[in-house]
Formats: structure tokens, C-alpha cells, sequence
């Protein structure tokens, strides 16, 4: 079985380089893709082909080039084949507004992207121990969740 794959959705080289170094440090066999604007993600996420390998959680930010966060949240939550991925907002907004429109367009959770190196690095191992390796992900679309037997 591969290693979990985190979907990272972020225009800034140096986070981009922050999150690998986290993620490589957390002591979890987990890897990271990165999706540099809305669109990129959009078509990562929506024109994959059946079967294709889904990202555990999507880290999104929301200011970003050709789409916004916002609208990459919009799409996803429109299609079935993604309503029910994980999407962790991972942002440097505290605007309120910001917060309560991310949540209401689906997203799981809200985390402002913290400006110091260290504390990044916290923020990022925290999200992907919780859902890179203990949240547990609904199946893919699809397929249909066969309930176990009893002990």
C-alpha cells in the first residue's frame, strides 16, 4: 500500500518548502504533491481518472492565483466525486468573514498559517499526523463500504 499522499494548494515557494521539511521531519510515511494555484488543484482533484489515487487531505489556502481557495472549495463541494475529501484551510487570514465563508462552503478545518518558522513547522506536523494518519477517510465515490463482521 503506498504511503498517504497530503494535496498541498499553495503559490508560496518558501511554504512549500516549509511543508516538505515538516512533513519529512514528523516521523510519518506520508508524501506531498503540491497544486500551485486554484486551477491546478481543480484539475488534479476533479479530471483525475477513475480510480486514481486521492489525496488523505487537501491543505488549501485561500489567496491564490486564477482561483481563489474559496472557489477551489465551491467546486469541490459541488462534485461528488470530491464532496467528501478533507480540505484544511491553512491560511494567514484572521479575517472572521474569511473563517465563517471557508466553513460554510465545507471546509473540515481552519488553520491561520502561522508566520514563524517553527510554529509553521508545528502547525503542519500537527495537520498531517491528525489527517494524514489517524482521521479515518470515507471511501472513494464509488465504492460502496462493506460492513465487517462481528468478532
Amino acid at each position: 500500500m503506498a504511503e498517504p499522499l497530503i494535496l498541498l494548494v499553495e503559490d508560496d515557494e518558501d511554504t512549500v518548502e516549509l511543508a516538505r521539511r515538516a512533513l519529512r521531519g514528523c516521523g510519518l510515511p506520508l508524501r506531498l504533491a503540491v497544486a500551485r494555484d486554484g486551477a491546478e488543484a481543480l484539475a488534479l482533484l476533479l479530471d483525475a481518472a477513475p480510480g486514481a489515487e486521492r489525496p488523505r487531505v487537501v491543505v488549501l489556502d485561500l489567496r491564490l492565483p486564477k482561483l481563489d481557495g474559496f472557489e477551489v472549495l465551491r467546486r469541490l463541494r459541488g462534485e461528488p466525486s470530491s464532496r467528501l475529501l478533507p480540505v484544511v484551510v491553512l491560511t494567514s487570514s484572521r479575517d472572521e468573514g474569511d473563517i465563517a465563508r471557508a466553513y460554510a462552503l465545507g471546509a473540515n478545518s481552519y488553520v491561520r498559517k502561522p508566520v514563524e518558522a517553527e510554529r509553521f513547522r508545528e502547525a503542519m506536523t500537527l495537520i498531517a499526523r491528525y489527517w494524514g494518519s489517524q482521521n479515518e477517510t470515507p471511501p472513494p465515490p464509488g465504492e460502496r463500504a462493506v460492513p465487517r463482521a462481528s468478532p
